[in-house]
């Protein structure tokens, strides 16, 4: 999997490609989705393994992977939270809340993730 550059990219889940912005300096993972309204498809924090939503304009769906990409958890969070640091995740995909179901990310999917 290794280690990603901050960027563009595609997240591939069961054949559905998706836009991806990869955020993988301390400074693109701090900034997150941060003071925006709306997320073009998703948003990839890595290495990470917690977020919060406090300063967040939108509810946002959070899916927590693991050092292969695979998805260990699933959640929906409104502003104002903290989430909980999942032990066995390396990264976190952030989007719409909504959309991910839609997607097919639920628990136990690997997802790809294909950068440029």
């Amino acid at each position: 999997m290794g280690r990603w550059r901050d960027g563009r990219g595609v997240l591939v889940v069961d054949g559905v490609s998706v836009p991806l912005e990869i955020a993988a300096s301390y400074r693109a993972r701090t900034r997150g989705l941060l003071g925006r309204d709306a997320i073009a498809g998703a948003l990839l924090l890595s290495p990470a393994n917690s977020v919060h939503t406090f300063r967040m304009r939108m509810p946002i769906d959070v899916a927590y992977l693991d050092r292969g990409l695979r998805v260990v958890a699933v959640r929906t969070m409104r502003p104002g939270r903290l989430g909980l640091p999942r032990l066995r995740a390396r990264h976190v995909l952030e989007a719409e809340a909504g959309v991910m179901e839609g997607w097919g990310v639920r628990v136990g999917v690997t997802v790809e993730v294909v950068a440029g």
